[in-house]
């Protein structure tokens, strides 16, 4: 089972996770060149890609998701009310016929040899969900968009082999920076985006033994950078009531304009 961000920032998010015989995307937020030449690196061609899984219709997670739908006749998945905001995207142009399937929250559904597991998050999409996604003993997950964490989902992230977890902004940097205060009121409530420091403390709650690769996602061009959403994780396990330090798992930070490396379980 192989993980990779082929990009994941506020500019645009798209991720690949695939087994010896199926390729699924989730989200298609970049444009379809850079998904193809991303699918490139990895050996995989766009006509191979099984299914995309869409998280929410923010354009940062759809927008090359019409011209990949029409040119490979990909299927896509995502809650009714996604779909529904899909296919009311007059950007994205038309979609072929019979392409969409409808998935609910905390019901499994199966592409090829995966069990996909979408859950509820918080974020002020229409019904937007996170997915653990599942092939034979290995789970991993994809978490993004998550404007604060509870129990079931900390619950829906345990035991993974490999997680993309949203580390969008440092909290100072968002407060003092050029944002209109109401974007900056959007991005710090219940349903905006993960900080750096929640990053660290949601880590903290699933952590175990077993856990292989974690990568930190989704993050602000304006609000965040590199170095400083893995050092704030860092201090935030290290720190926490968690048994772990954070020398204790390879920790990455997903990019923009990079593919990441490519998590091989």
């Amino acid at each position: 089972m192989k993980l990779v961000s082929i990009a994941s920032g506020s500019s645009g998010n798209c991720v690949y996770i695939g087994t010896d015989t199926t390729s699924i995307l989730v989200d298609a937020g970049i444009s379809n060149k850079r998904i193809q030449q991303g699918l490139g690196e990895i050996g995989i061609k766009g006509e191979e890609v099984d299914g995309v899984v869409i998280t929410h219709e923010h354009s940062d997670h759809i927008r090359g998701l019409g011209v990949l739908a029409r040119k490979y006749q990909v299927p896509i998945y995502g809650t009714r009310e996604t779909l529904e905001e899909i296919q009311g995207t007059a950007v994205l142009g038309r979609f072929p016929e019979g392409l969409f399937h409808e998935i609910q929250p905390d019901v499994p559904f199966v592409v090829g040899d995966m069990e996909l597991l979408p859950f509820t998050i918080y974020h002020d999409a229409a019904n937007p969900v996170a997915y653990r996604v599942r092939h034979g003993r290995q789970s991993v997950a994809v978490a993004t968009d998550i404007g604060h964490y509870d129990a079931p989902i900390i619950e829906r992230l345990q035991g993974l082999d490999a997680v993309l977890l949203e580390s969008n902004h440092d909290v100072n940097m968002l407060e003092t920076g050029p944002y209109p205060y109401y974007l900056k009121r959007r991005i710090l409530s219940d349903y905006g985006h993960l900080s750096n420091e929640n990053a660290g403390r949601l880590l903290n709650c699933i952590l175990h033994d077993n856990m292989k690769q974690i990568l930190l996602g989704h993050l602000s061009k304006e609000n965040n950078y590199e170095a400083l959403a893995y050092e704030t994780v860092r201090l935030e396990i290290d720190q926490g009531e968690c048994p772990y330090r954070a020398s204790d798992f390879p920790i990455a930070v997903a990019g923009r304009d990079r593919m990441s490396e490519i998590i091989d379980l």
